[in-house]
């Protein structure tokens, strides 16, 4: 059996690189010899989080998509010079899977895939796919969803599309609570409330939440909060916390997120299609306020497939900062006060968790890549 190369596409935001990890590392669980390689895009979140890792990277110089002439512009150069270097790349593997996982730098890759004749899968985490994805399937072998309402969504009548669910790294599946509380140095006897804005984090939430924190002290006896606030956003949330009663842990980015999610008794988060799954494997109840800014408002969509079952509830994330902390506060307040209530959404997030498809799609892949003489 000759070795196997594995190019992983996409990035922007953590979400378009999470799942990637993931499925990589059960593809070297499976196949020790397989070749791993990551092309990202230039932002720093992508060098942040692919530094932390033993796989090696390419940056490409991939743009957005805009219909403003000069952005257009520069979307069509920075598409072909992102196209010739990942053609380069995979060229040198003669045997080798191209895996689109979301964002821009995703298209260019599957298309040199494609006209090297290398075979090419996406995998799609978000309700409703992405700009990238729906061009980069007319390319694809193989499509991996998270939902089932996705298939139905792209374009396409000979690629397989399968539903499995959204790849998490192998940490989910033996998360340490302990660890969590001891490295944050919070109570082991209160329960935790989380907030955080996913990888970027939010500053629309921070707000919010910083708004509430004279109410949050009358929970102070039983309850702590940890905050991530994203890079961005640190010093801004520190001075809003200063003078607060209820015991606290403000950072800005938390490596070990299965073990945070297993210490965590409620969250308030952004509802990205990565967070949404973590949710649902980690069996935490939670406040999504999904970002509302998306055109196709996948955000609200993701957080849905978590109301349906119960496990769940939504509060908009309305432009008046007043408003916004109001509405959140008649969630959080009550579901605080509701342990009964929070237990049964506990136990709800099983019905939508899917802790296998990591494995599930490293599986496929590699028998897409022995399928095509690897």
């Amino acid at each position: 059996m000759s070795n196997i190369s594995f190019f992983f596409a996409g990035g922007g935001t953590g979400g378009h690189i999470y799942p990637a990890l993931a499925v990589a590392e059960q593809i070297v669980e499976r196949r020790p010899d397989a070749g791993i390689h990551f092309l990202c895009s230039m932002r720093p979140v992508d060098r942040r989080i692919l530094d932390r890792t033993d796989f090696p990277y390419t940056e490409l110089p991939a743009t957005g998509l805009y219909f403003d002439p000069r952005r257009l512009a520069a979307f069509g150069l920075t598409f072909c010079q992102s196209y010739r270097l990942a053609r380069c790349l995979i060229a040198g593997s003669p045997h080798s899977v191209v895996v689109g996982a979301g964002g821009f730098v995703a298209a260019p890759v599957c298309m040199a895939g494609h006209k090297l004749g290398v075979p090419v899968a996406l995998v799609n985490v978000d309700l409703a796919p992405g700009r990238a994805n729906r061009l980069a399937a007319r390319w694809a072998d193989e499509i991996f969803v998270q939902f089932e309402e996705s298939a139905r969504r792209f374009n396409t009548r000979r690629t397989k599309v399968a539903t499995v669910g959204c790849p998490l790294r192998r940490d989910f599946a033996r998360p340490d609570r302990t660890r969590a509380i001891e490295s944050l140095g919070l109570y082991a006897g209160r329960k935790v409330l989380l907030i955080t804005g996913a990888s970027s984090g939010s500053m629309r939430i921070n707000e919010a939440v910083c708004m509430l924190l004279p109410k949050l002290e009358a929970f102070a006896d039983a309850w702590q909060i940890v905050h991530l606030t994203g890079l961005d956003n640190y010093e801004q949330v520190v001075q809003g916390y200063e003078g607060a009663r209820i015991r606290h842990k403000v950072v800005s980015y938390y490596d070990r997120m299965p073990d945070l999610l297993a210490a965590a008794d409620l969250l308030v988060g952004r509802s990205g299609a990565v967070s949404v799954a973590e949710y649902a494997v980690a069996g935490v109840p939670s406040i999504c306020m999904p970002y509302p800014h998306h055109k196709d408002r996948h955000q609200y969509l993701n957080a849905g497939k978590l109301v349906e079952v119960g496990a769940a509830v939504i509060v908009d994330d309305v432009s008046d900062a007043d408003d916004r902390a109001a509405w959140l506060w008649e969630e959080l307040e009550s579901l605080l006060r509701d342990d009964v209530t929070r237990s049964e959404m506990a136990a709800a997030c099983k019905l939508v968790a899917k802790p296998n498809a990591a494995s599930d799609i490293a599986e496929r892949l590699i028998a897409l890549a022995e399928r095509s003489g690897g």
